[in-house]
């Protein structure tokens, strides 16, 4: 019980860093808001989780066989990339910001499904988290079981809802329910708890006796 809770608030909090970067789907889902309401953040959400759980099918199918045989290596990968990404995180939360962009309104609140996976599979930073930290946390979980892999994706999905749904409630009501600073200082957080963990997770893989 207490491995899977401690998968559930890790991957939480690894999606939670992932969906707070800015980029297209959350300007998508700021952009359906406005005309649409609360509930176009679960609906972006849904389209963006369908992106990943091909990504996944796909590690579970095919890469994790394959994976598994250089197991860490992978590691090494995705504790690098935790590092990498936090640190960009974190220069990225300067001026960064909630405000959308008022183009393309009613088209996205149209099709917010389609705009959640298009943004995403059309995003770079998707498939480089996903082909080094996702594929790696993937990779630990179906170590302990497919049960565990399936209890990652359900922390990481409930990151991305709570996020995107917080972001389109406050933009219906016409303010966000965060101030830019606010956001600004959550990014900057989550960039350092990716830096630590990260080398947290390369001296567990690099030194397993430490």
């Amino acid at each position: 019980m207490l491995d899977t809770l401690q998968m559930f608030i890790l991957a939480f909090a690894l999606g939670l860093t992932g969906a707070l970067a800015p980029g297209p789907t959350l300007v998508a889902t700021i952009n359906a808001s406005i005309p649409g309401g609360w509930t176009m953040g679960p609906k972006v959400t849904l389209g963006h989780m369908l992106s990943e759980l091909v990504i996944v099918l796909l590690i579970v199918a095919g890469l994790a066989t394959v994976a598994l045989r250089y197991t860490t290596a992978v590691a090494v990968i995705g504790g690098v990339a935790l590092v990498i990404f936090g640190i960009l995180t974190i220069t990225g939360s300067r001026g960064a910001s909630l405000a959308g962009n008022s183009g393309g309104q009613a088209t996205v609140a149209a099709n917010p499904y389609f705009a959640g996976f298009f943004t995403s599979v059309a995003n770079p930073y998707f498939w480089i988290w996903w082909l080094t930290i996702g594929s790696a946390m993937v990779i630990a979980g179906l170590a302990g079981g497919i049960f565990l892999a399936c209890v990652f994706m359900a922390g990481h999905w409930c990151a991305d809802l709570g996020w995107f749904t917080l972001v389109s409630t406050g933009i219906s009501r016409g303010k966000t329910l965060l101030s830019d600073l606010t956001y600004q200082r959550i990014m900057i957080a989550c960039g350092l708890f990716l830096v630590i963990f990260g080398c947290y997770y390369l001296v567990r893989v690099l030194v397993p006796w430490a």
